[in-house]
C-alpha cells in the first residue's frame, strides 16, 4: 500500500475514533460477507460501525487520538474493529450475541477500549450484560425519586387522617339524623 493512502487511512480513523465512545475488537477469520454484512447493519443499527483495518494503522490512529492503544496480544491476525458513538453497551451487545451462536464460531471477541480503559474479553462481556443506558437512566431517577414519594406519604399522613375522622364524624350524625 503506497504511503499516501496509509496517511489518508489513517487519518480517516482519526475522524472516526474522535468520535467514538469505545472501540472493540474482534476477530473475524472465516465469516462469510453474508456473515460480516449481517454484523455490520446490526452494529450500524446499534450505533456504531464496522471497521477492517490495518492493526499498525489503528495502532497509530489510536496514538494521535490520545486514547491507549491496543496490546500486542489482541492487535495481530486480521481484526474488524467495531467503533462505537452512542452507546458502547449496545454495541457490546451486538457483538457479544454474535460471538455466542453457534453458526459463527469463528467471531471471537478479543477485548476493547473504553474512553481510556482497556478491557480484556471478559470485561466486554460485562458491559455487554449491563442493561441499555435508558432502563439505568430509570433507575437511577426511580432511586432520587423514592425519599421524596416517601417524605410526601409521611406529610400526607395527618392531614388523611383528618379527612378519615371528619368524614367518620359525619357518617355518625347522619346515622343519627
Amino acid at each position: 500500500m503506497p504511503a499516501v493512502e496509509k496517511y489518508t487511512m489513517v487519518e480517516d480513523l482519526r475522524e472516526r475514533l474522535s468520535r467514538s465512545k469505545a472501540v472493540f475488537v474482534c476477530e473475524y477469520r472465516g465469516m462469510s460477507v453474508k456473515q460480516i454484512t449481517a454484523l455490520r447493519a446490526q452494529v450500524r443499527a446499534a450505533g456504531g460501525e464496522m471497521k477492517v483495518a490495518k492493526n499498525t494503522l489503528m495502532r497509530i490512529a489510536m496514538q494521535e487520538e490520545g486514547l491507549p492503544a491496543f496490546p500486542d496480544d489482541i492487535a495481530y491476525g486480521p481484526n474488524v474493529f467495531a467503533i462505537a458513538y452512542d452507546d458502547p453497551v449496545s454495541v457490546a451487545k451486538v457483538i457479544r450475541d454474535l460471538a455466542k451462536d453457534r453458526a459463527n464460531k469463528f467471531f471471537v471477541i478479543k477485548g476493547g477500549v473504553l474512553g481510556s480503559t482497556h478491557l480484556n474479553d471478559a470485561q466486554v462481556q460485562a458491559l455487554a450484560d449491563l442493561p441499555p443506558r435508558e432502563a439505568l437512566v430509570g433507575q437511577v431517577v426511580r432511586t432520587i425519586a423514592a425519599p421524596i414519594a416517601g417524605l410526601l406519604t409521611v406529610l400526607s399522613g395527618p392531614a388523611r387522617g383528618l379527612v378519615t375522622c371528619l368524614d367518620q364524624i359525619r357518617e355518625k350524625k347522619e346515622d343519627v339524623a
